[in-house]
């Protein structure tokens, strides 16, 4: 039998949509297997300075539809500190938490792998970030709903655009992964997608331009991954501007609009999944891990394989986007 009798629950990082969908499952499956559960606000600020919050069932209703986190968010510079962590810990103790489900991305398990390995606190996380760029898992929560966000605002700009005859540089999220803008640049019949992961020289773009979008197209749109290499959008805009001023060029930023919304149905679906599967490894005396999807199927990583391995594109899209933006 576990010996965790009460778990506290957290969303750190950049918010996404369906952590409130994760939040319900850990409350409600923690409530069913006849634990306590208290919310901790703010991410790791919360748990420093003991900002918890007692849940019930009723606690977490109407919400799976909610975007952003009603836990709310942070990043805490504090509990990178050892003192920082001291003082969460101690903040556990007096509250009688025995075990934490962490919601969020990779500086998040960062933290987490930590504190465990300090206080032997078992910690599980769930992987909420639009960027998807975890290692052991599939799809991580928010990613799914983030891509429909862009390909629905790039459809618009594409109207837009052929209505002008203009060429639009659209950066979306993805500081150090492409995945977003790569499967939203497929989506959308995008003519150039630049991402981190591959290196994108301007004089490419520009042959690529002289040959394919005069020629023959009314409009262009291009992706580009605000992590890409080029500068992000305005950057390679400009330089593209300068070398071909016949070109009616124009720069969309999505920006945070990318993480809000209500989740889609593959969201909410995931992120239950999910949040059952994080307090059944609890109870399973399961520590340091990450819960994940993997081929349909829930599966457990070490944070510190998640952490230090990188999650790859897959070449088969680019080669796909190729082959279509012809």
């Amino acid at each position: 039998m576990s010996r965790i009798k009460k778990i506290g629950v957290l969303t750190s990082g950049g918010d996404a949509p369906g952590m409130n969908a994760a939040i319900r499952a850990v409350v409600r499956t923690a409530i069913y297997n006849n634990l306590e559960v208290v919310g901790v606000k703010q991410g790791y600020e919360g748990l420093i300075h003991g900002d918890f919050m007692t849940m019930q069932s009723y606690d977490v209703s109407n919400i799976i539809q909610k975007g952003g986190t009603i836990l709310c968010s942070a990043r805490s510079q504090e509990f990178r500190s050892v003192e920082g962590r001291k003082k969460a810990y101690d903040q556990m103790l007096a509250a009688k938490i025995d075990a934490l489900v962490v919601i969020g991305g990779d500086g998040t398990f960062s933290g987490a792998r930590i504190f465990t390995q300090e206080y032997d606190i078992p910690v599980v996380g769930i992987p909420g970030t639009i960027d998807n760029d975890l290692y052991g898992t599939d799809y991580t929560i928010g990613y799914d709903t983030a891509l429909n966000t862009v390909i629905d605002a790039v459809d618009k700009i594409r109207d837009t655009a052929s209505a002008h005859n203009r060429l639009f540089f659209i950066e979306v999220m993805g500081r150090d992964a492409g995945f977003l803008a790569l499967r939203s640049g497929i989506a959308t019949g995008a003519e150039a997608i630049l991402i981190p992961e591959r290196q994108t020289h301007t004089k490419d773009l520009e042959k690529y331009l002289a040959k394919g979008y005069k020629g023959h197209k009314n409009s262009g749109i291009v992706i580009v991954a605000e992590g890409d290499k080029s500068g992000g959008a305005y950057t390679i805009a400009k330089e593209i501007e300068k070398k071909h001023p016949e070109y009616d060029i124009r720069v969309s930023i999505l920006g945070h609009m990318q993480r809000g919304g209500a989740p889609s149905a593959f969201d909410r679906v995931t992120a239950s999944t999910l949040g059952v599967a994080a307090v059944d490894a609890l109870l399973d005396d399961q520590k340091s891990i990450m819960v994940g999807m993997v081929h349909g199927e829930v599966s457990h990583v070490p944070f510190n394989k998640t952490i230090k391995n990188k999650k790859k594109v897959k070449e088969s899209l680019v080669s796909i986007n190729d082959i279509l933006s012809i």
